[in-house]
């Protein structure tokens, strides 16, 4: 088990986080842990995700906070000096796969096709983020994939939710899946932490029942 594999394995499912406010970040990232959520991937698409990832790295330690929405070799430098655990891409391109390669911190990258993913194990990449998951054949998708590619892991995002989650933890091939459900806006805006944390414990016991049961 590779190292990117690793860390997602430790994930019931991986919030994908977009923060705006920065003095959200410890108390969102306290919440999800208490919850058993302890691997967060916060997007760089607001100006404080590269100082929240920072700072959850600093003041929450049973975190694993990575970086999402990462889409250059830039945003992956600036990404790996903020103290990323690990980083996600929506895609893969050459200037991330050359950044990756002369940095010891996992690459998660996006793959929505078959080439795509011969590209990334070219680069010996085999743990995937699959995006956006429900647009590009969802859980179909993914099983007709294992034929081929056997060995690659995935992180299905995009479309996923309660509502067919069971869809894609039925795949061998699934570690986890990622999803920005478990925190709605309307509680971030309200600072509702407890409310924030019972969907983390909802979503794993979920997640822990479904897969017990498999």
């Amino acid at each position: 088990m590779n190292h990117s594999t690793q860390i997602l394995a430790q994930a019931p499912v991986v919030p994908v986080l977009a923060i705006d406010n920065l003095d959200h970040a410890i108390p969102l990232a306290r919440a999800l842990v208490a919850g058993g959520i302890p691997v967060l991937e916060v997007t760089l698409r607001t100006p404080a995700g590269l100082p929240a990832i920072t700072a959850i790295r600093d003041a929450v330690p049973d975190a694993i906070v990575g970086a999402g929405t990462v889409v250059n070799a830039r945003d992956f430098d600036a990404a790996v000096e903020a103290g990323s655990a690990f980083v996600v891409t929506p895609g893969l391109t050459r200037g991330i796969l050359d950044a990756a390669a002369d940095s010891a911190v996992p690459l998660i990258p996006g793959v929505a096709t078959v080439s795509e993913m011969m590209r990334a194990l070219d680069h010996g990449v085999d743990c995937l983020k699959f995006f956006p998951a429900e647009a590009s054949g969802g859980a179909a998708a993914l099983k007709a994939f294992a034929g081929p590619f056997p060995r690659v892991k995935f992180c299905p995002t995009g479309g996923v939710g309660l509502h067919n989650i069971d869809d894609y933890l039925a795949l061998e091939s699934v570690v986890t899946v990622g999803g920005s459900w478990l925190t709605p806006s309307e509680l971030l805006a309200a600072q509702d932490w407890d409310a924030i944390r019972a969907l983390a414990s909802a979503a794993v016991e979920h997640v822990t029942a479904f897969r017990a049961a498999q």
